[in-house]
């Protein structure tokens, strides 16, 4: 069987950075789903964090059903809810009884109403939603990664946000079940959600946009204003407090190395307590692709001896990826390629493509 990955596509969005809204990027993608027997939408297809669910939905409609006829028909779709688009299983998951597990499958139209449009649009006979993540080989795991938030060290809003949950609702137990990371992070996503369906028109919900951004700022070696200047001097203090408020233990360190092993550690922190044993472990949620040529292979196994690998991302925010271009590991069109045998191996789809401008 062969088996396509990809994560992080934030179809819906509102600020214009997810790319296959536009037709030419969407061929690439459409052009590699006709030869695979499994698409694994592995968390954060829909950008559900903006505006309204309705004008997500339809905004991401064209792409989902172009996604679903570029499939053979006998193609299987698994959908797994990331931090993003958690309310794919929200309704679910607040009723659900039995343990999750490390996976559970259930039918879209069980999960809930996105869940079920999202299926209508993609073939309802061949989609499942799969959560907290779902086997894919008997030694291959693949989840979302945003257990991972409450190990990381850079501060971004799911972090801090994670953090204040954490002494609000005590510690994650070690080794730990997809229940405690739930009860630590659902009431965020929750409330996230809420603000978005209420969010004013031209505004983006809380907790949505403005990361790119922020790391352009605090990295800057350029000329930088008298205001700039004292942001950068003060944020080392202010990781230094929150720290002392328990929130962390953070780190003013951004830098790319700083951001790819934050996330690996994290990720890798999360396989333990959850007592993942899988050879390999495929997960998004960091924007991050790899290992990637030049990667450092052991940075991404565990400490428990699984090897991780990372999807990418289908959005593109040039104060995050820089000058660099397709080169830049967090430019847009990665996934992860399975078969039968094998390793995963991390492909690009739009090396050599020219992204149209945001909009």
């Amino acid at each position: 069987m062969r088996t396509l990955v990809v994560s992080d596509l934030h179809l819906g969005g509102s600020s214009g950075v997810d790319v296959l809204r536009h037709e030419p990027v969407r061929a690439r993608l459409l052009e590699e789903l006709a030869r695979v027997d499994r698409l694994v939408l592995l968390g954060d297809t829909l950008e559900l964090r903006h505006r309204p669910v309705r004008e997500t939905l339809e905004a991401a409609r064209p792409t989902l059903q172009d996604i679903g006829e570029a499939l053979p028909a006998d193609a299987e779709i698994v959908l797994v809810p990331g931090n993003h688009d958690h309310a794919l299983a929200a309704p679910w998951l607040e009723r659900h009884e039995r343990p999750l597990g490390t996976e559970r499958r259930i039918k879209p139209g069980s999960a809930s109403p996105i869940a079920r449009s999202v299926a209508t649009w993609m073939g309802r006979h061949r989609v499942e939603v799969a959560y907290p993540g779902v086997w894919l080989r008997d030694d291959v795991y693949a989840m979302h990664g945003h257990y991972a938030d409450p190990h990381g060290t850079v501060p971004t809003f799911e972090r801090l946000g994670a953090g204040a949950m954490v002494r609000l609702v005590g510690r994650l137990p070690d080794p730990a079940l997809a229940e405690d990371y739930e009860r630590v992070l659902a009431p965020l996503y929750a409330w996230i959600h809420a603000s978005a369906q209420r969010a004013r028109e031209g505004r983006l919900g809380v907790g949505a946009g403005g990361a790119g951004k922020a790391y352009a700022m605090l990295n800057s070696d350029g000329h930088r204003p008298l205001r700039l200047r004292a942001l950068q001097a003060v944020f080392p203090l202010g990781i230094r407090g929150l720290n002392l408020l328990g929130i962390g233990p953070l780190s003013s360190d951004l830098s790319g190395a700083a951001l790819r092993r934050s996330a690996l550690r994290a990720t890798g922190e999360a396989v333990r307590r959850l007592r993942i044993e899988a050879e390999h472990v495929i997960f998004g949620h960091s924007h991050r692709a790899g290992p990637l040529p030049g990667d450092d292979v052991l940075e991404w196994r565990t400490d428990t001896g699984s090897w991780l690998h990372n999807t990418g991302c289908w959005v593109h925010e040039p104060l995050f990826t820089g000058a660099a271009g397709p080169d830049n590991p967090y430019w847009p069109g990665g996934a992860v390629l399975l078969e039968d045998d094998g390793a995963p191996r991390a492909i690009r789809l739009l090396d050599g493509v020219s992204l149209p401008d945001r909009g």
